[in-house]
């Protein structure tokens, strides 16, 4: 009588074991999906250069400034120009991550707020390119495609 109360409380335990495992099985299973899920991320940026058509100055220091004119906040990028490189390009805003980013005197970084705004780069202390820009509000859609 004993080895058979033994015998059935080992199968006993095995069979649980094997229906927990089950249950786990069915409950991590993933379902079927009924729609699609897209996630959706856009932002502006403003492409800005500046280049030494010649070569003639060789290594230079670039100093990008960005001006929101609607409160006078300036935005300033310097970047170093390698001998051969002739010119360079940035993006605004830059991302924080970034070693060099465009950020205020106080060290807030730039944000693509929409609005209107100047930029100039200056070497050597004097302006010697500039325009200006306007950031548009930017929106996103989703479409829920389904499947059936």
């Amino acid at each position: 009588m004993r080895d058979f109360t033994l015998n059935s409380s080992l199968r006993l335990s095995h069979l649980l074991r094997a229906a927990g495992l089950v249950v786990a099985l069915l409950v991590l299973t993933p379902t079927t999906s009924r729609a699609q899920t897209w996630l959706v991320s856009t932002d502006a940026y403003i492409k800005m250069g500046v280049m030494d058509k010649f070569g003639q100055l060789g290594t230079y220091t670039a100093r990008f400034v960005v001006t929101n004119q609607a409160n006078g906040k300036e935005f300033i990028l310097v970047k170093q120009v390698e001998k051969g490189q002739n010119g360079i390009d940035v993006l605004f805003p830059s991302e924080p991550s970034d070693p060099d980013y465009f950020k205020t005197e106080a060290g807030e970084a730039a944000k693509g707020t929409p609005g209107r705004y100047t930029w100039e780069c200056q070497v050597g202390g004097k302006k010697v390119v500039g325009g200006r820009f306007t950031f548009p509000e930017v929106g996103n859609d989703i479409t829920v495609v389904d499947r059936r």
